[in-house]
């Protein structure tokens, strides 16, 4: 067979496989090119999932006539700096494969007016061939149409879905950049109707985040913004922001993890494992935290010259970004203290609303003289009208005043003004009651006190180091070469751990000592895990992870068990010792240890409010 040059429609055919996926791909890419020429306002369009249609305008600085016809030739870009130096890219794109390998692949035109121009320019190409550009009506910016995606590569229309699974993807795509560009509007129009619509946030005095955090609630919704922990951290000139749910507020997929590198949203397994090591022992390994996370590096520091998406990067030095997020998420989270989501609070609220298949009964309507509770209902159920009429309430003067004293000590005040609030009782020898200033609060004892104990234990452990264990017979673990020289690398880290292992030949490690706490483990699969996670991610967190797991167990074995009655200075020390304790707002399975009711939400339960 002969070796011959492809021709170039053919050459962006095949290049466009890499860049354009699906409609979201042709949405981000354009997204990006808005959004690099200084857009304030972006426009999308889309039909029938994009299939049919996509059109992305946008308010930025345009093209001339000459320009527009160069944008839409292979590897022509204005994003790179004048030496090409990929080692500082600053821009979302760079590699000038976007334009020509979308319009290779539809019907494309793209009309643009450069900035203090007397008129714009249309440029049509249709499955790569490409026509003259002509004069055209656009007050500024850019507007690109594409029609008919995939219609000259008819094999890729089998891989699309259906249009709204299509549409879900191309809104991920614009929520994600509009997540890290808070100063610019974005909106999101699909078949008629508005899928995504984010203003921009204005710029405020003492907005120290740059309005990320509203833009944040626009997208991830207004109950993370009010349970996300701030992220700030720095280390080696690697700048780690954004945030970060409670535990208690989690998800049971990854969807609601963002990762943004230097302005630009990214895929990571680095930081998927860092984020399990960080939430490691205050969630349970089937809920995922809800995170935005942005992180600023040096360009030179980063490679995002991976993959033509641009959705994947590479660091200089995987360390150094680990423990900067592990590190910085697990001080967020120690902060935090007692605190737990405020939804956890409003879905209790939820159970205790009086319902009727669904709907309130029985609204109660305003006395007079202001304010609810002296009222008649509005609304009986059928056969209690009758009841209603013939019951007369006593009066207020009638009803004597109990005996004893009702106004709490100065004791009890003062304790009232703690976090958690002064105990009042306990339920099913279960559930602690606490009264605050401006509520109550309800304490499971034994998911509070199993946090406690877990975090004594951990203590305990950093401040003495991991007692060891000696093997009898030393075990020999067969490994290939490799992940022999990444554990021996590690050997002094993992002897900290209490896990004593060296060279055993070429292929084999030899293992003489385990952590006491382990007992009988794995010894073989412990190794082995741990062979893996240095190669997948650079960091072992198994063993950490088993030695907490066990500690974990023993603690909730340890800690006051449901069922245990306990009287007043009881309660109230368990109280105190949660307010000093770390992450105490949940339990080392994840579940959240007290529900807070405000008096306010309370009083909206019965009509006062």
């Amino acid at each position: 067979m002969t070796i011959r040059i492809l021709p170039p429609a053919t050459v962006n055919r095949i290049a466009a496989g890499e860049v354009v996926e699906r409609p979201a791909s042709v949405v981000k890419e354009l997204v990006e090119n808005a959004i690099d020429a200084g857009a304030a306002h972006i426009d999308v369009i889309m039909d029938a999932g994009g299939r049919t249609a996509i059109t992305v305008a946008d308010d930025g600085h345009g093209m001339d006539r000459d320009e527009l016809g160069l944008a839409v030739e292979r590897h022509a870009t204005s994003k790179l700096p004048d030496d090409d130096d990929l080692s500082r890219i600053t821009a979302l794109g760079f590699r000038g494969e976007a334009l020509p390998a979308i319009a290779s692949v539809s019907r494309f035109t793209m009309t643009s007016r450069a900035a203090g121009a007397e008129a714009a320019w249309s440029l049509a190409i249709d499955a790569g061939r490409k026509a003259d550009p002509a004069p055209a009506a656009l007050a500024r910016g850019t507007r690109v149409e594409v029609r008919d995606l995939f219609y000259a590569t008819p094999a890729r229309l089998k891989f699309l879905k259906t249009p709204r699974t299509e549409l879900d993807h191309a809104a991920e795509a614009v929520n994600k950049l509009a997540m890290a560009h808070p100063r610019i509007a974005f909106s999101l129009t699909a078949d008629g109707r508005q899928v995504v619509r984010l203003a921009a946030v204005p710029a405020l005095v003492g907005d120290d985040d740059g309005g990320r955090l509203e833009r944040l609630a626009q997208v991830m919704g207004r109950g993370f913004a009010d349970n996300a922990l701030e992220i700030d951290a720095e280390r080696e000139g690697v700048t780690l922001t954004g945030y970060a749910s409670l535990p208690t507020l989690n998800r049971g997929s990854a969807r609601a993890q963002h990762l943004f590198v230097n302005g630009r949203p990214v895929r990571d397994r680095l930081v998927i494992g860092a984020l399990r090591g960080a939430y490691a022992d205050v969630l349970a390994r089937d809920r995922y935290p809800m995170v935005a996370l942005f992180l600023t590096a040096p360009p030179d520091a980063v490679d995002v010259n991976v993959h033509p998406a641009k959705a994947e990067v590479r660091f200089r030095d995987t360390g150094l970004v680990r423990g900067l997020i592990v590190g910085a998420l697990k001080h967020a989270l120690a902060a935090a203290g007692h605190r737990a989501a405020t939804t956890v609070g409003e879905a209790a609220l939820a159970a205790f609303r009086p319902t009727d298949g669904g709907t309130p009964i029985l609204p109660m309507a305003p006395h007079r003289g202001g304010g609810y509770g002296h009222g008649v209902p509005t609304r009986l159920p059928a056969g209690l009208a009758e009841a209603a009429a013939a019951y007369h309430a006593p009066l207020a003067g009638d009803i004597a005043a109990p005996s004893g004293r009702v106004e709490p000590d100065e004791a009890e005040q003062a304790a009232m003004a703690y976090p958690l609030g002064a105990a009042r009782g306990q339920l099913h020898a279960t559930y602690i009651v606490a009264q605050t200033d401006d509520g109550i609060v309800i304490v499971d004892q034994h998911a509070a006190h199993e946090r406690i104990v877990y975090e004594r234990m951990k203590a305990a452990l950093a401040a003495s180091g991991v007692a060891r264990q000696g093997l009898l017979i030393p075990e020999v673990v067969e490994l290939d070469a490799a992940a022999v020289a990444r554990l021996t690398e590690r050997a002094d880290e993992l002897a900290e751990l209490g896990l004593s292992l060296e060279p055993f030949g070429e292929g084999a490690v030899v293992v003489r000592e385990m952590p006491a706490l382990l007992g009988e483990s794995d010894i073989q699969g412990l190794v082995r895990d741990l062979a893996d996670e240095l190669a997948d991610m650079g960091a072992t967190t198994s063993l950490r992870e088993r030695l907490d797991e066990v500690c974990s167990t023993m603690a909730c074995h340890g800690s006051v068990r449901a069922g245990r009655v306990l009287n007043v200075a009881e309660m109230n020390a368990l109280l105190r010792e949660m307010e000093a304790t770390p992450n105490s707002g949940q339990c080392n399975h994840g579940r959240p240890t007290s529900v807070t009711l405000k008096l306010a939400d309370i009083e909206k339960l019965f009509g006062r409010r």
